[in-house]
């Protein structure tokens, strides 16, 4: 390893060109030692054997030690791209109002449709979400600092709190007093119920579920919220804990259960497509990806499905990889098997192993 990021170590590195994951691309290069030439993560040619790949932070560094660039996947030009994505980040979050597409392209010097797909590729999402992600963060840090939603919603850049409202709706749920000083004063009770698949963790506000997870306990649940009180159910959350159990015997009878989650933007998008595949079905990855405008976001997509905080309830357990297989799935794969033969849907086609 040649002065890699602290967080990037040889087994990350070598995971991320195993898997071609270009969220690493531009954080670490890849140097094959038969052929004098490094790559990005992402690069499509074929793996070389892992006792012939060495690591390096930079292109720089890389060139350096005499290696050339690889001509199919142009990792030199990676540097050219971050510094473009970090650059429109600085400006979105310097602005008081949101800067436009052309403006951002404009300043970093790219087309504003390619740089529209090169900042939802860097980030995961176009660079108008970042910003509304960014303005409703910002209300969050208000709400913690002011007693009164309506300043909080002006300080952090609405217009009117209507806005703020559409936003906080489009995060599935997640009302203002809950964003309020971390969540301190919000009661979250819950049970670890006995399902079909194992102990259940089923947690809610009073506003709705906020997680429901295979095989998580109290501390879990204490380290996930951390302001918050957390309570055993006296049975306030009865109906809701008998309704997520029904979506695991019965998921025909499934009855809709209110939610109080929240992400990323780009997270709650993934999530609210999930919402939207039918009882019986399955999605792809590249399905969600191409469903929610971002054909190239396929690994984002599936670390977005990972971060599911209600398993079941939001059906991440629906989407499987293109060639037909499982994919990953956090309850555990026999898990995901049994959610879907409740179903009707049988994953016939074995699980493959990542081959170099």
């Amino acid at each position: 390893m040649r002065n890699l990021d602290p967080l990037v170590n040889d087994e990350t590195a070598w995971a991320a060109f195993a898997e071609r994951d270009r969220r690493f691309d531009g954080k670490v290069f890849g140097a094959v030692t038969t052929t004098g030439i490094y790559c990005k993560p992402s690069c499509p040619a074929r793996r070389p054997k892992r006792e012939h790949v060495v690591f390096y932070a930079t292109a720089e560094e890389a060139r350096a030690s005499g290696y050339r660039a690889c001509l199919r996947c142009r990792p030199d030009d990676v540097s050219r791209d971050s510094i473009a994505v970090r650059g429109a980040v600085a400006l979105i979050e310097q602005a008081e109002e949101a800067p436009s597409l052309a403006e951002l392209a404009a300043a970093v010097g790219y087309a504003p449709h390619h740089f529209q797909r090169l900042f939802s590729r860097a980030l995961g999402v176009s660079p108008a979400a970042y910003a509304r992600g960014l303005r409703a963060r910002r209300a969050e840090r208000h709400l913690e600092e002011n007693d009164r939603v309506t300043d909080a919603i002006y300080d952090a850049g609405y217009q009117s709190p209507s806005g703020f409202y559409s936003d906080s709706r489009e995060r599935l749920g997640m009302t203002p007093s809950a964003w309020r000083d971390g969540g301190r004063g919000e009661t979250i009770r819950f049970v670890v119920a006995d399902s079909p698949l194992g102990p259940l963790l089923i947690a809610a506000t009073a506003k709705g579920i906020c997680r429901l997870t295979f095989g998580e306990d109290e501390a879990a649940l204490r380290r996930q919220f951390p302001n918050a009180a957390i309570r055993p159910d006296d049975g306030t959350i009865a109906p809701w804990v008998d309704g997520a159990l029904t979506a695991i015997r019965q998921p025909e009878a499934a009855p809709d259960l209110p939610l109080d989650v929240r992400g990323t933007a780009f997270q709650e998008k993934v999530w609210q497509e999930l919402r939207k595949i039918p009882l019986g079905q399955t999605r792809s990855y590249a399905d969600i990806a191409a469903a929610i405008g971002q054909p190239g976001a396929v690994r984002a997509v599936g670390t977005a499905n990972g971060s599911n905080p209600v398993s079941v309830l939001v059906p991440c357990h629906r989407v499987i990889r293109s060639d037909g297989t499982l994919g990953g799935y956090g309850g555990g794969l026999p898990n995901k098997r049994k959610l879907l033969a409740a179903e009707g849907i049988t994953v016939a086609a074995p699980e493959l192993p990542l081959v170099d």
